[in-house]
Protein backbone atom coordinates (compact mmCIF):
# COMPACT_ATOMS: atom_id res chain seq x y z
CA UNK A 1 0.00 0.00 0.00
CA UNK A 2 1.19 3.28 -0.75
CA UNK A 3 -0.03 7.11 0.07
CA UNK A 4 0.38 10.07 -2.01
CA UNK A 5 0.43 13.42 -1.25
CA UNK A 6 0.99 16.31 -3.63
CA UNK A 7 1.77 19.76 -2.97
CA UNK A 8 3.20 22.97 -5.16
CA UNK A 9 0.16 24.00 -6.84
CA UNK A 10 -0.76 27.21 -7.45
CA UNK A 11 -1.77 30.33 -9.56
CA UNK A 12 0.96 31.68 -11.85
CA UNK A 13 0.97 33.35 -15.01
CA UNK A 14 1.64 32.49 -18.16
CA UNK A 15 4.98 31.69 -18.87
CA UNK A 16 6.01 31.53 -15.32
CA UNK A 17 7.45 27.80 -13.29
CA UNK A 18 5.81 25.91 -10.45
CA UNK A 19 7.65 22.75 -8.57
CA UNK A 20 4.68 20.02 -8.08
CA UNK A 21 6.02 17.65 -5.36
CA UNK A 22 4.84 13.98 -4.32
CA UNK A 23 5.38 12.62 -1.29
CA UNK A 24 4.83 8.39 -1.17
CA UNK A 25 4.53 6.92 2.55
CA UNK A 26 6.28 3.55 2.80
CA UNK A 27 9.44 2.00 2.27
CA UNK A 28 8.93 0.58 -0.82
CA UNK A 29 9.10 4.00 -3.01
CA UNK A 30 11.78 2.73 -5.02
CA UNK A 31 9.79 -0.43 -6.77
CA UNK A 32 7.29 1.64 -8.28
CA UNK A 33 7.09 3.79 -11.80
CA UNK A 34 5.98 6.83 -11.01
CA UNK A 35 4.00 9.30 -13.04
CA UNK A 36 1.53 12.50 -13.50
CA UNK A 37 -1.70 12.92 -14.92
CA UNK A 38 -3.61 15.92 -15.08
CA UNK A 39 -7.57 16.90 -15.49
CA UNK A 40 -8.80 20.11 -16.23
CA UNK A 41 -12.68 20.74 -16.10
CA UNK A 42 -14.57 18.91 -18.63
CA UNK A 43 -11.75 16.69 -19.51
CA UNK A 44 -10.58 13.42 -19.83
CA UNK A 45 -7.69 12.68 -17.10
CA UNK A 46 -4.12 12.93 -19.42
CA UNK A 47 -0.95 11.44 -18.97
CA UNK A 48 2.05 14.05 -18.23
CA UNK A 49 4.76 12.27 -17.76
CA UNK A 50 6.62 9.60 -16.10
CA UNK A 51 9.55 8.09 -14.50
CA UNK A 52 11.13 4.59 -13.86
CA UNK A 53 11.70 3.03 -10.88
CA UNK A 54 15.75 4.17 -10.81
CA UNK A 55 15.18 7.39 -12.35
CA UNK A 56 17.12 6.64 -15.50
CA UNK A 57 13.71 6.68 -18.24
CA UNK A 58 11.54 9.78 -18.51
CA UNK A 59 8.81 9.98 -20.63
CA UNK A 60 6.42 12.54 -21.52
CA UNK A 61 3.35 13.71 -23.18
CA UNK A 62 4.29 15.48 -26.83
CA UNK A 63 2.51 19.30 -25.66
CA UNK A 64 5.31 19.23 -22.94
CA UNK A 65 8.55 18.02 -23.76
CA UNK A 66 11.40 20.33 -23.18
CA UNK A 67 9.12 22.55 -20.86
CA UNK A 68 8.67 19.58 -17.88
CA UNK A 69 10.67 17.58 -16.07
CA UNK A 70 10.03 14.31 -13.62
CA UNK A 71 12.30 13.51 -11.11
CA UNK A 72 13.05 11.14 -8.21
CA UNK A 73 14.59 11.04 -5.14
CA UNK A 74 14.05 7.59 -3.70
CA UNK A 75 15.80 8.89 -0.25
CA UNK A 76 13.27 11.18 0.18
CA UNK A 77 10.13 8.85 -1.00
CA UNK A 78 9.54 11.82 -3.50
CA UNK A 79 8.67 12.65 -7.21
CA UNK A 80 9.34 16.04 -8.71
CA UNK A 81 7.39 17.80 -11.59
CA UNK A 82 8.93 21.02 -13.00
CA UNK A 83 6.89 23.27 -14.77
CA UNK A 84 8.59 25.72 -17.07
CA UNK A 85 7.06 28.21 -19.30
CA UNK A 86 3.48 27.53 -18.57
CA UNK A 87 0.53 28.19 -20.51
CA UNK A 88 -3.15 28.83 -20.47
CA UNK A 89 -3.98 25.36 -21.09
CA UNK A 90 -2.12 23.62 -18.64
CA UNK A 91 -4.24 24.61 -16.23
CA UNK A 92 -5.54 21.42 -14.56
CA UNK A 93 -5.83 19.48 -11.35
CA UNK A 94 -2.37 17.45 -11.40
CA UNK A 95 -1.87 14.17 -9.92
CA UNK A 96 0.95 12.10 -8.95
CA UNK A 97 0.44 7.82 -9.71
CA UNK A 98 2.57 4.98 -8.56
CA UNK A 99 2.54 1.29 -10.31
CA UNK A 100 4.49 -1.60 -11.67
CA UNK A 101 4.97 -0.44 -15.31
CA UNK A 102 6.04 2.82 -16.77
CA UNK A 103 4.63 4.50 -19.23
CA UNK A 104 1.18 6.38 -20.10
CA UNK A 105 -1.45 4.00 -19.56
CA UNK A 106 -3.27 4.92 -16.78
CA UNK A 107 -3.89 1.00 -15.80
CA UNK A 108 -0.30 1.14 -15.13
CA UNK A 109 -0.64 2.84 -11.71
CA UNK A 110 -2.62 1.69 -9.03
CA UNK A 111 -1.94 4.10 -6.45
CA UNK A 112 -3.25 7.87 -6.68
CA UNK A 113 -2.32 11.10 -5.12
CA UNK A 114 -6.25 13.67 -4.62
CA UNK A 115 -4.00 15.96 -6.70
CA UNK A 116 -2.98 19.84 -6.58
CA UNK A 117 -4.45 22.40 -8.88
CA UNK A 118 -2.30 24.73 -10.71
CA UNK A 119 -4.12 28.03 -12.52
CA UNK A 120 -2.40 29.56 -15.37
CA UNK A 121 -3.31 33.37 -16.23
CA UNK A 122 -3.14 34.64 -19.70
Amino acid sequence: QVQLVESGGGLVQAGGSLRLSCAASGRTFSSYAMAWFRQAPGKEREFVAAISRSGVSTYYKDSVKGRFAISRDNAKNTVYLRLNSLRPEDTAVYSCAAGGRVGAVIDNYDYWGQGTQVTVSS
